[in-house]
């Protein structure tokens, strides 16, 4: 196997980044980058600690963030599976990435920066929904932001609803359970689940 080992190596390769590939890349919010991430319900959080590194989807009614100012983003931490990998990693490593999707879009936004995990209460109840609170609230620092040309989801025709997967050709979450562990009593996980997350949304 022919390998790369070396930046310049690829530079050769790939002949560089034109224009537009740097030129896009802010250090805050711009007021259309504003618009493009406000559109947003759904990213995924990427984060790192002494374990190694971690990607979590993160979704919520609305957008998904709530935009503070130019340079500071606000992330409700609602209900989940509590393993906290990502929390965990940022209170030891401050460093995450974000990538958001916009249904209906080709275009995506990509943002590095900075976090801390904030339980103020009046941050908290800002964000009640349905009587209840996040947890926690991830405050993302921005340190550099733009926009992800639109030829991966152009190409995985993300959004053409005639290429969706039928979900019954794919293992069920009690199937992948019981598959890593094999006394797990998939048919009662698979049964009961609808009516766990309908009432442990928020």
């Amino acid at each position: 196997m022919t390998i790369i080992t070396s930046v310049e190596e690829l530079n050769e390769l790939y002949g560089g980044a034109g224009e537009a590939a740097t030129a896009k890349v802010t250090n805050a919010l711009t007021p259309l980058y504003r618009r493009m991430i406000e559109a947003s319900p759904f990213m995924a959080l990427a984060t790192v600690g002494p374990e190694g590194l971690d990607c979590s989807p993160r979704g919520d009614l609305g957008g998904i963030v709530r935009v503070e100012d130019d340079k500071t983003l606000l992330l409700p931490d609602w209900r989940g599976n509590n393993r906290v990998d990502s929390l965990a990693n940022i209170v030891r490593d401050p460093r995450i990435a974000l990538m958001f999707l916009i249904p209906g879009s080709n275009t995506t936004m990509r943002l590095n920066g900075r976090a801390v995990v904030s339980i103020e209460e009046g941050l908290l109840a800002s964000f009640e929904m349905d009587g209840k609170h996040p947890r926690s609230v991830v405050v993302i620092t921005i340190d550099e932001v733009y926009f992800q040309c639109a030829r991966a989801v152009m190409r995985a025709e993300l959004w053409n609803s005639e290429r969706f997967v039928d979900p019954a050709s794919l293992p069920t979450p009690g199937m992948l359970l019981k598959a890593a562990k094999g006394d797990f009593d998939q048919e009662t996980y698979d049964r009961e689940w609808p009516v766990r997350a309908a009432k442990s949304m928020w």
